[in-house]
């Protein structure tokens, strides 16, 4: 499977980061195999998850997603935020108790300080799309904001509201086939989505690509991405 990694560097343009920040940015991997992706978890200060370790329509157990898991904290401090395949999969306590004993930081509509100048905060999949809770919290801390949220769609009438720094996102694919650059189609926002790829809402909101794939639909003119996104202080080279 090919992966594109993109290296993105962003700066913090309201003076809340103290110090440049490193990390590598993974979602949608969907149980999928991962030995490609591991040699881009090195040298980075922490990896961020926005959610879709799983894959909910396989009714097996997830033979992948722990042991990426596992890896990527060994590599790195972890921090993952749930998606809709987390929320929707068979087994899924049997799942949280792996996710839990992982030893990543869970970001279930929670909120955490990541480090002195760092909060992260991760809106979790819903089924009904209006629990706000996580990036309300995060607007309220001292320092620079990010939020994890799997849907790009959510961003609009959840995130957009609040004092969100930066939100990552993911789950669209890429829009499954890309043509000219846009996407053809993603869950939750349907045909010709606007949110696939790269950056949005000046630049506060970056959806990734996913670096898997499921089902039988494939991926045309559309690699599977992974980021490594730094983020720079106001006044940083």
């Amino acid at each position: 499977m090919k992966l594109e990694v993109s290296r993105i560097t962003w700066q913090d343009s309201r003076g809340a980061l103290q110090k440049p920040l490193t990390a590598a940015f993974v979602c949608d991997v969907h149980d999928g195999p991962y030995d490609h992706i591991l040699p881009c978890l090195t040298d980075v200060d922490m990896i961020l998850i926005a959610g879709d370790l799983t894959n909910r329509h396989d009714p097996n157990p997830p033979r992948n997603a722990g042991g990426f898991l596992r890896t990527c904290v060994g590599a790195a401090p972890v921090w993952y935020s749930i998606g809709n395949h987390e929320l929707k999969m068979r087994g899924a306590r049997d799942w949280r108790k792996v996710m839990e004993d992982s030893g990543a930081h869970i970001l279930d509509n929670t909120v955490e300080q990541a480090r002195a100048d760092l909060w992260i905060g991760g809106l979790s999949s819903q089924l009904h799309p209006v629990d706000d809770t996580a990036p309300r919290l995060l607007s309220g801390k001292d320092g620079f904001r990010l939020l994890l949220c799997h849907h790009p769609e959510y961003y609009e009438p959840l995130v957009m509201k609040h004092d969100i720094d930066l939100t990552l996102a993911g789950h669209a694919h890429g829009g499954q086939f890309r043509i000219l650059g846009h996407g053809l189609y993603a869950p939750g926002q349907g045909l010709f989505p606007r949110l696939t790829s790269g950056f949005y809402e000046d630049r506060r909101l970056l959806v990734s690509r996913g670096t898997g794939t499921h089902g039988i639909i494939p991926r045309l003119w559309n690699p599977c991405q992974l980021i490594i996104l730094t983020l720079l202080p106001k006044d940083g080279a």
